[in-house]
């Protein structure tokens, strides 16, 4: 079986806050394959790489400017004012150690530090729809950022819109899902769908929560020529299944080994995990 890739998941954002230079740099340090940012716009059309529609969760933008405030608000001026914060502080305090260390990013950004780096970028595309709906519908703006790039590129996301529309790109398109259908019929008339609706070979494959990855369904996609990704590999208690977890501290790490392993052995082709040199490190072991 070929090795699955291990992508650094908004970076290595295990150890430094996500989708900064720092922690992106540092998740090609610890040897992924590539990394997988978040994009949305501003009100004036630049793309902030941002998981959240809400800037708070991850940046001062609270005290810089104002409580709960949305990208699409707010122009890149104003957003480069602000610097990143730790996700999970009480997960992760070594990496909250860092908070406002280091501004935020623009897609062109990235681009050309994969291009230095020689990274596979995996772009998600965040709530189309809703932006859309405001007039920043993000599928113009990546294409207009992707012009030109001299990196691997797969775009994500979890509605189908974006991905269609920005099909004549030619990079290869993964689907995002969190709740399909746990039946082996169910899985094979969504595979089929999504591999060969009308004739066309519409995305490259799925990528599928960890609690959704069975060795019988990453099976049916495979054969519908799908790929199957699987995100998120996280080592703490908090974000394993009761199986796997040891004592009752939620930062503390668990049986991550355990639970890992028993997806790499479903037969999944890419791997997105905060802690990338885990990920390495595991599936450099024999199997």
């Amino acid at each position: 079986m070929t090795r699955p890739l291990v992508l650094g998941h908004r970076g290595a954002c295990g150890y430094l806050p996500e989708l900064t230079d720092g922690a992106l740099r540092l998740a090609a340090e610890l040897g992924a394959d590539g990394v997988e940012i978040d994009v949305v716009p501003t009100r004036d059309g630049r793309l902030v790489v941002r998981h959240d529609r809400v800037l708070t969760p991850t940046t001062d933008a609270d005290a810089v400017l104002g409580a709960e405030v949305r990208v699409d608000d707010v122009t890149w001026a104003d957003v480069r004012r602000l610097r990143a914060r730790e996700r999970y502080p009480d997960l992760r305090p070594s990496s909250a150690e860092h908070d406002g260390e280091e501004p935020l990013l623009v897609l062109p950004d990235v681009v050309r530090l994969a291009e230095q780096l020689d990274l596979l970028l995996v772009v998600e595309i965040k709530d189309a729809a809703a932006f859309a709906a405001v007039g920043l519908d993000p599928a113009p703006l990546v294409a207009r950022d992707l012009d030109g790039a001299g990196c691997g590129i797969v775009l994500e996301s979890f509605e189908k819109t974006p991905l269609d529309a920005l099909a004549p790109l030619a990079h290869p398109a993964m689907y995002l899902v969190d709740d399909e259908g746990g039946a082996p019929d169910e899985t094979r008339t969504y595979a089929e769908e999504l591999a060969d609706p009308a004739g066309l070979r519409r995305f490259a494959g799925v990528s599928l929560a960890t609690s959704l990855v069975t060795p019988e369904r990453v099976a049916v996609l495979h054969a519908a020529g799908l790929d199957v990704w699987t995100w998120t590999l996280r080592p703490e208690n908090r974000f394993l299944p009761p199986e796997h977890r040891r004592g009752a501290d939620p930062a503390a790490p668990g049986d991550w080994r355990a639970h890992w392993g028993a997806i790499v052995d479903a037969g999944v082709d890419g791997v997105f995990a905060d802690h990338p040199d885990l990920a390495v490190a595991l599936l450099d072991l024999p199997r």
